[in-house]
């Protein structure tokens, strides 16, 4: 099982000894979380990490629709921790995160089925 804080550490270059940046980098996971709890993808009380030992599975179910949600944490905490220097690489970045959003905005999304019940896209 992958930890969340490392496979984020690795995405942004930080080796995973490495745990100078950990608080801060908690910190912005766990607003990211909550941004999702608000566009309502993972667990409806909300979510949050504590240290390296949370992993993936704890917040989206194995071969989930929504595994876009781990490229989705990364760009925002890339960001709000080390956002790139030029424009252009930013605007890129965020129009990524808004395609991501709308993504998993649908795919958490109750659709009704043949006998009239709703179901979650992404179960």
């Amino acid at each position: 099982m992958e930890s969340i804080l490392t496979s984020i550490k690795k995405l942004l270059g930080i080796a995973e000894e490495y745990e100078h940046f950990d608080p801060d980098l908690i910190m912005h996971i766990n607003s990211v979380f909550s941004i999702l709890t608000q566009l309502g993808v993972g667990p409806s009380e909300g979510f949050s990490i504590e240290d390296k030992n949370a992993v993936w599975s704890d917040f989206i179910p194995e071969k989930s629709k929504i595994e876009c949600v781990k490229s989705y944490i990364h760009h925002k905490v890339k960001l709000l921790f080390d956002p790139p220097l030029g424009s252009a690489v930013i605007d890129s970045m965020e129009r990524t995160i808004k395609e991501l959003e709308w993504r998993l905005m649908v795919a958490v999304d109750p659709v009704q089925t043949s006998d009239g019940e709703e179901e979650i896209q992404n179960e």
